[in-house]
């Protein structure tokens, strides 16, 4: 695998337990969410977080950068948000030799590894937008000049279901590029009880940083390189596009659809299942890790018309016709 021997990718899969355990002390539960930001971290790509207020999100972000050793920046997205808030601004400087004055770049929170946008949705497209060039293309490009990211660059964003007043919904363009939409439920009664105890009494805790940045870009490196045979391949390319409406026989599909997923959901839907493999110690992916992250990669890219609406139909209940509709392959790896 890759350049690492064996001991050494022991060595990295072996930190990542580790990292996991180091969240598990400032975070009780929601192990699924924490899976799913580590397999969206290990693919190299984004995550949408929607959960309403109070279940930890930003908590959960910030203990996963302390475990990783990451820079961290965290903006609170507001309707008076500009986008030079978010990615820089020139300011006019003056040299201390020379007395000549001149502009000079001021990086914004956007050169961080770990971006938290919080509450995405209360800010205006224009300033969402901003983010759209830092989240493919990983530099940002300002007075004509391409300023780069640091590597590993990763956005988490957060968003609340509930209150809808004063929020801008996120275009589809933009929702794309996150690699997978999460949601954060309640937690179960057990852990509830365990967060009132811990945060209602002397609990304290240190998060010891396990993973470097150079560590995890090998680790994304390694995921590329983790099988997925031509039956399951075939497998996902029939699910993306049995998503969309247009020559699908599966009538959820065509009767509640309006826009189904592009091919970035098949590139998401195959880097994720990998990265899911790996953090289970697995270099072959099997169905089952397909199973696991498909609803998070697929139910953001597909959008539901007003008939759907109108009967109650969600998008969830549509990804399970897709699953119950295409035939899964007869491989000895599902």
């Amino acid at each position: 695998m890759a350049t690492l021997d064996k001991t050494e990718i022991q060595a990295l899969l072996h930190k990542l337990e580790q990292v996991q355990s180091e969240v598990a002390k400032a975070i009780v539960g929601q192990q699924d969410v924490v899976q799913k930001l580590m397999i969206s971290l290990l693919a190299g790509g984004h995550c949408l977080l929607e959960g309403v207020p109070g279940l930890a999100k930003t908590l959960m972000v910030n203990a996963l950068s302390q475990a990783l050793d990451l820079s961290f920046n965290r903006v609170q997205f507001t309707p008076d948000l500009m986008p030079s808030d978010i990615i820089g601004t020139e300011v006019l400087e003056t040299g201390h030799d020379s007395g000549q004055r001149f502009f000079k770049f001021q990086k914004g929170p956007v050169f961080t590894n770990i971006l938290l946008a919080d509450e995405i949705n209360r800010t205006p497209a224009k300033t969402q937008a901003a983010l759209l060039e830092a989240m493919q293309e990983k530099h940002v490009s300002y007075a004509g000049e391409h300023y780069p990211l640091p590597k590993p660059f990763f956005v988490l964003a957060t968003q609340n279901p509930v209150e809808q007043s004063g929020t801008y919904p996120l275009p589809e363009a933009q929702l794309d590029r996150f690699l997978m939409f999460v949601n954060v439920g309640y937690p179960s009664q057990e852990d509830e009880r365990e967060i009132l105890k811990r945060t209602t009494g002397t609990y304290d805790y240190a998060i010891d940083a396990t993973l470097s940045s150079q560590e995890i870009i090998q680790l994304q490196n390694l995921v590329r390189e983790v099988e997925f045979n031509d039956d399951l391949l075939n497998y996902v390319t029939e699910l993306v596009r049995n998503t969309r409406p247009q020559g699908t026989s599966i009538s959820e599909v065509s009767q509640f659809v309006s826009w189904g997923a592009g091919p970035r959901a098949g590139q998401a839907l195959v880097l994720c299942a990998k990265a899911h493999a790996l953090l289970n110690k697995r270099f072959v992916v099997t169905l089952s890790d397909i199973q696991s992250v498909l609803p998070s990669v697929l139910s953001h890219r597909i959008l539901l018309n007003f008939q759907a609406q109108a009967q109650q139909q969600t998008v969830e209940s549509v990804i399970d016709a897709i699953v119950n509709g295409v035939s899964a392959p007869a491989s000895p790896l599902a």
